[in-house]
């Protein structure tokens, strides 16, 4: 769905039309729950924050401007902050065994290895400073533009080609885990 097709459902969804708000809730989930995985790498608190995003979607669609940018980066940025009050409220860390879901298809070998390169990708993504992995996240995995990132960390396009630029020369220097990025790359849907 185009950013003109977004605009106008959200037109509609603001006026009150339920379907409107569920045809923009279908071409987002995904990217959505995917965004806040990478984010938490937890499945139930995943499924509780994505639920919470188009909770908050709805109860303040009314303050949705085209004029300002995509619906799709306006609901990317209600994730990002609603991940980090999320952070910010809990109180206990989960231990990392209790933080990682490993599919359950006959691939268990393959899963088991995915499971131990997310683990340690997941430790150099947490050196990195929040706002360099939600850029690296949204540029990597959601394929956004650096535009659409830009809006939605509130930055300069520049700022963020330089900070991704940054980034990824600081994973180089750490190879392994750079390398196991890309590996992870490979596996996105």
């Amino acid at each position: 769905m185009d950013v003109v097709e977004q605009a106008a459902l959200a037109r509609r969804a603001q006026a009150g039309d339920a379907d409107a708000f569920g045809q923009l809730y279908q071409a987002l989930i995904e990217p959505i729950y995917r965004f806040v995985f990478y984010k938490t790498f937890h499945t139930e608190t995943t499924e509780d924050i994505t639920s919470q995003v188009f909770f908050k979607t709805l109860d303040t669609i009314a303050s949705f401007n085209p004029n300002k940018g995509s619906f799709s980066t306006w609901v990317y940025q209600i994730a990002r902050h609603t991940v980090i009050d999320h952070f910010r409220t809990q109180k206990n860390q989960v231990d990392i065994q209790d933080a990682w879901d490993i599919g359950e298809d006959s691939m268990v070998q393959r899963d088991v290895d995915a499971h131990l390169r997310l683990e340690a990708v997941r430790g150099q993504m947490q050196k990195l400073p929040s706002e360099t992995r939600d850029l690296l996240i949204l540029r990597l995995w959601e394929e956004l533009s650096y535009a659409e990132i830009a809006q939605i960390l509130g930055k300069s396009e520049a700022a963020c080609k330089m900070s991704f630029s940054r980034a990824i020369r600081d994973l180089r220097a750490q190879l392994p885990a750079f390398l196991t990025l890309c590996y992870l790359l490979s596996f996105r849907s």
